[in-house]
C-alpha cells in the first residue's frame, strides 16, 4: 500500500520550525532511527538561506552517517528515504523558504536545497558502501587467518568457537582434499568461485569450505557426508577440463581441530607420491598410499637399498633412465612385457633385452620373485626419492 506524504505543518510563531521533523521522517521511512539524520536539517535550513553547496566538513558527516548506518545494519535504500522525507517534510519549514518573497526566490532556495539534498546522498551511499567494502576486506582477512590456523595447526584452542562462523564443526571427524594444478589457484578466482558455488549448490551445506592453501584448493567436510569428495572433484574437473593437468589428495578423517590439518598433510602428501611415481587417475587417496609413507619413513634404509640395488644402472649406455623407465613400467603393468613394450612405444624384444639388461648390471632377475620384490621397491624408492638427480 502506498504511503501517504503529508507535509510538515506550518510552524508556530516563535517555535522551532523544524522540531519533529526528525521523527517524522524516521516514521516515513518506516523506522530508520532518526539520529542518522545528524544535524541535517540545520544544514538544510542553513543551504536555503545562503544558497551555497554543503561545505566539505559537513559532506564528510554525512559520509560517515552512511558508514554508520552500514555498521548498524540499516539498509542504503532505508538511510536515503530518511533523508529525503526530512528534505521535504522541512522544505516549508525552511528560514530561506519561509522568508523568500517572490517566485524567483523560492526556485532559488529550491534548487540549492534539493542540490544539497543530491549532494548529501550521494555522499552517505559513498560512506555505506566504503563501509560495506571494509567488512568485506575484515570478512575476508579474518577468514584467511582462520583457515592459515586451521591447516598449520596454529592456535588449536580457539579453532573450534572461531570455526562456527565459518560453518564447520570440527568436533567431529573431517576429512581434507587438495587439488594441486599446473597454475596455482587463489582466493576469489575464476577456479576458486566455479568450485565453491557449484559445490555449494548441489550440496546445500555450511558445513563444507572451500578455500586455498599455499597455491592448493582445498575442501574441508565431515566425514559423515561421504559423497563431497566425489563430488568436490567432478565440480573440479568442471572449473580444471579435462585436458590440464591436475590431481586431487585425500586425506584420512581425523576428529578435532588438529584433525584437520592431519588429513591436510596427509592428502598434500598423497600428492606428492602420485606426482613423483606418476601414478595414474585423477584422485588419490591416502589411505591407499600408506606403504609409501613405510617406505619414506625409514628415509636412510630407503636410499641404502636404492643405492644397492640400481647404483649399477649408472653404468649403462645412455645412463639409468631408460632402464629404471622401462622397470617402473613393467612392474606397473603386472610383469607382462608386451603391456610395459605398449606403454613405452617400444618392441617386446626391446623390452626383454633391456630387462636383460638390468640382470646383467645388478645381479637382479625379474624372473626371481625376491629379487623382483627388491626391484620393485628400488624402482619405487629412486621414485620417491628422485634418484638418480638427488644423488649428483
Amino acid at each position: 500500500m502506498a504511503r501517504t506524504r503529508r507535509a510538515a505543518p506550518a510552524p508556530e510563531d516563535g517555535a522551532n520550525p523544524l522540531a519533529g521533523i526528525a521523527e517524522r521522517a524516521s516514521a516515513d521511512a518506516q523506522g530508520v532511527p532518526a539520529d542518522l539524520l545528524d544535524g541535517y536539517l540545520a544544514e538544510l535550513d542553513e543551504v536555503s538561506t545562503t544558497r551555497q553547496p554543503l561545505r566539505p566538513d559537513r559532506l564528510r558527516v554525512r559520509r560517515e552517517v552512511g558508514a554508520r548506518a552500514a555498521e548498524r545494519g540499516v539498509s542504503l535504500h532505508g538511510v536515503i528515504d530518511l533523508h529525503l522525507s526530512a528534505t521535504w517534510l522541512a522544505w516549508r519549514s525552511l528560514s530561506g523558504v519561509r522568508r523568500a518573497t517572490g517566485a524567483d526566490a523560492v526556485r532559488a532556495a529550491g534548487e540549492a536545497v534539493f542540490k544539497a539534498a543530491d549532494a548529501a546522498v550521494t555522499a552517505i551511499a559513498e560512506g555505506y558502501e566504503e563501509a560495506q567494502r571494509w567488512s568485506v576486506r575484515q570478512e575476508e582477512s579474518f577468514r584467511r587467518e582462520f583457515v592459515d590456523d586451521l591447516l598449520d595447526g596454529r592456535n588449536l584452542g580457539q579453532l573450534a568457537e572461531r570455526a562456527e562462523r565459518f560453518g564447520l564443526r570440527l568436533a567431529g571427524s573431517n576429512v581434507v582434499a587438495a587439488v594441486r594444478s599446473a597454475h596455482p589457484v587463489v582466493d576469489g578466482g575464476a577456479v576458486f568461485r566455479a568450485v565453491e558455488t557449484s559445490l555449494g549448490l548441489r550440496l546445500d551445506s555450511r558445513d563444507v569450505l572451500v578455500t586455498t592453501k599455499e597455491g592448493l584448493l582445498v575442501c574441508v567436510a565431515p566425514e559423515a557426508m561421504t559423497d563431497v569428495p566425489d563430488e568436490f572433484v567432478r565440480q573440479v574437473a568442471a572449473a580444471l577440463g579435462p585436458d590440464s593437468a591436475w590431481r586431487v589428495g585425500l586425506g584420512r578423517a581425523h576428529s578435532g581441530p588438529g584433525g584437520v590439518v592431519r588429513s591436510f598433510e596427509q592428502a598434500r602428501h598423497a600428492l606428492d607420491i602420485a606426482e613423483r611415481l606418476g601414478l595414474p587417475g585423477r584422485l588419490h587417496k591416502a589411505v591407499d598410499l600408506l606403504v609409501y609413507r613405510v617406505l619414506l619413513r625409514d628415509r636412510a634404509a630407503l636410499e641404502n637399498l636404492v643405492s644397492v640395488v640400481l647404483e649399477p644402472l649408472r653404468g649403462a649406455r645412455g645412463g639409468p633412465g631408460p632402464l629404471l623407465d622401462t622397470l617402473a613400467s613393467y612392474f606397473a603393468n603386472g610383469q607382462v612385457a608386451a603391456a610395459c613394450a605398449r606403454e613405452l612405444h617400444l618392441g617386446v624384444r626391446t623390452v626383454t633385452y633391456r630387462l636383460q639388461r638390468v640382470a646383467e648390471l645388478t645381479g637382479y632377475h625379474v624372473e626371481d620373485h625376491a629379487q623382483a620384490l627388491s626391484l620393485h621397491v628400488a624402482v619405487l624408492g629412486a621414485k620417491l626419492l628422485d634418484w638418480p638427480s638427488s644423488a649428483d
